[in-house]
């Protein structure tokens, strides 16, 4: 070993060992005296109050995130964003991985690369989900139009610094199985359910937990989701998530990590699913992906395959995700000027591309049993009733959530509301090129997750004075 690397290993070898004491120029617990009193923490749930007063406590860079009003009353005074619901993170309830534990043969004898900072403390973290109760915009959290603020606080993840990697915040909706109704005239069930023959065939399945309203499981038993004892891939969840990003995560200094999310009509937009097969998170699929199949956006393998050169990451007009919003009533909104390329979709629309590949075995090509093949169908089959131009792709102005589509329906139903989404989880991503979740729906590259509480309301109030950022 040279002497640079004998240095640096001793270092090393210190910073893990017990028993040294945090350096007294380190910001804790000293400057978070008021913190419980602020005014965006002292109306929130105890158990939620008492996690973000525990992290303001510890060694770190700063104090959980400040959640301001974007908000007015008719007076010009701020009105108070709203708490909907929240999830406490921690490393507790899925299966141990390299990231979260020292597995011997595998991480021993080399620093942990993800949890365990400030010796050894728990990684631990909390969310918050609040409206903005803005004028003219609704403030129902279970309306798609909605506009509602994620705050994310986490203590105790490393910062990542190799081949461009991330930590990537995920919210879940575990699909459920819907209600009976009649078929279209194609005999392919209606939008959001499922015809009595897909109901006779899911009650048949393992002990016939699969009936509406119940969470779907692949084998029919009670639903599963992650916990500690799993063991994948023989013992594993057996639920289908639906998975929203939150968008990358990095931390700073003292292995704290704070990151605001938008979540809105415009953000309310889900990997494509056709990439699933590719992660290595379903059964019999390969482990790893050797490359993308989503980097032209179109609708799939078994769908539209569109020009890299038009759809791609061209170099004189960069994609740019971001410009579909609309501009405000002061500013004529350009609907030509939105981006056209986008590879992900309305949330509510994969999720019926998962209830045609899952949960409607009689009424979507109950010929085919191949999981992957069931994928690409339903995508390029959904996206095709939305596409009214045919290109293969989702556009923004196609899904605009005050139209309509597919013979005059709402486009609310193309998008799950906050609510709907039951868990949380963040991930160790890598640069692989997929947008899914690493190993997605697997929970391999996990480093801390935890479940939505729903408040019902009337929501106590959750920011303090208004900001300057009323976008």
């Amino acid at each position: 070993m040279s002497g640079k690397r004998a240095m640096v290993a001793a270092v090393a070898a210190a910073v893990l060992g017990a028993g040294l004491a945090v350096h007294a120029g380190v910001a804790s617990g000293a400057d978070s005296t008021d913190f419980p009193h602020r005014g965006d923490i002292v109306s929130l749930p105890k158990d939620l109050k008492d996690r973000l007063i525990e992290q303001a406590g510890r060694p770190s860079t700063y104090q959980p995130m400040q959640a301001f009003a974007e908000a007015t009353n008719a007076d010009g005074s701020p009105k108070p964003s709203q708490l909907v619901q929240y999830a406490l993170l921690d490393t507790k309830n899925f299966q141990p991985n390299q990231f979260t534990s020292i597995i011997p043969g595998v991480n021993d004898g080399v620093p942990p690369t993800a949890t365990g900072p400030n010796h050894n403390q728990p990684t631990i973290g909390a969310t918050r989900v609040v409206v903005e109760p803005k004028p003219g915009l609704p403030t129902d959290p279970n309306d798609p139009g909605a506009f509602i603020d994620m705050f994310t606080d986490i203590s105790g993840l490393f910062v990542i610094n190799n081949e461009s990697g991330w930590y990537e915040g995920w919210m879940i909706h575990d699909v459920t199985v819907p209600q009976v109704a009649a078929p279209r005239a194609d005999k392919h069930a209606a939008f959001g359910t499922i015809t009595q023959a897909d109901a006779d065939a899911l009650k048949k399945r393992g002990t016939g937990n699969n009936t509406p309203g119940h969470v779907f499981s692949v084998d029919g038993n009670a639903p599963h989701t992650p916990a500690a004892t799993d063991h994948y891939p023989d013992k594993v969840s057996n639920t289908v998530p639906v998975q929203l990003s939150l968008g990358a995560y990095n931390a700073t200094q003292q292995s704290d990590l704070h990151s605001y999310w938008e979540f809105n009509e415009y953000t309310d937009w889900t990997p494509p699913t056709y990439e699933l097969p590719f992660t290595g998170g379903l059964p019999g699929t390969p482990q790893f992906a050797q490359n993308s199949p989503s980097i032209v956006p179109g609708s799939g393998p078994a769908g539209k395959k569109n020009s890299p050169q038009k759809f791609g990451d061209v170099p004189n007009l960069p994609r740019d995700p971001d410009r579909i919003l609309d501009n405000d009533a002061s500013t004529p909104t350009n609907d030509d000027h939105k981006e056209q390329r986008l590879r992900f979709l309305p949330s509510g629309l994969s999720n019926e591309v998962l209830l045609d590949a899952y949960v409607r075995p009689a009424s979507f090509e109950p010929y085919k049993t191949n999981l992957s093949e069931r994928i690409f169908d339903a995508y390029a089959q959904e996206v095709a009733r939305i596409d009214t131009n045919h290109d293969g792709v989702v556009q923004a102005t196609e899904a605009d959530v005050e139209g309509t589509s597919d013979g005059g329906q709402s486009n609310d139903r193309l998008f799950l509301p906050a609510p709907a989404f039951n868990r949380m989880a963040v991930t160790r991503e890598i640069n692989d090129g997929l947008l899914s979740p690493r190993f997605a729906p697997s929970q391999r590259a996990w480093v801390l997750s935890g479940d939505f509480t729903l408040l019902k309301p009337p929501f106590p109030p959750a920011s303090t004075a208004q900001d300057g950022d009323n976008r």
